[in-house]
């Protein structure tokens, strides 16, 4: 990615790693790359949500409001995705996700991806393998939460 985001490129971290050069040369025309500035809402809860935001570079906050009070729910940074669980299942976003420094991101939403995996379903497979783990991975550490919550 250069600095002036004139030449986006997807780089070959987290989700995009088992990727060729090729195949994320490909897969970015699929998507839009996007510049986030601090304090900018990339998401927000509750609002409709049909894709997956890929961040490039910079560090985003998702939060959501409990009780009255806005939680940190975690940070998200270069090599990392908000999004995925809504580019399978489109619904209303869960947190809000904000720039916390200049952020680059990537969005590609579900009906590009549907025809990213027909024309090229083998770099896809490992595209969703990745945000399949992506979600294992969050589900875990929200069960380990919740049992600790409980004593478990």
């Amino acid at each position: 990615m250069s600095a002036d985001f004139s030449s986006p490129q997807l780089p070959p971290v987290g989700i995009l790693e088992p990727l060729g050069d090729d195949d994320r040369d490909i897969l970015s025309g699929y998507g839009v790359f996007r510049p986030v500035q601090p304090g900018q809402h990339l998401i927000e809860e509750g609002m409709a949500q049909t894709g997956l935001y890929y961040i490039i570079s910079g560090k985003l906050h998702a939060t959501a409001m409990r009780g009255g009070h806005k939680v940190l729910l975690g940070s998200v940074q270069s090599g990392e995705t908000v999004g995925e669980i809504n580019l399978l299942d489109p619904s209303a976003a869960s947190a809000t996700v904000t720039a916390v420094d200049f952020s680059q991101v990537w969005h590609i939403d579900s009906k590009s991806l549907e025809a990213y995996i027909n024309e090229y379903p083998r770099p896809a497979a490992w595209l969703l393998i990745g945000v399949g783990k992506t979600i294992a991975r969050r589900l875990r550490s929200v069960n380990e939460k919740i049992a600790s919550f409980y004593g478990g």
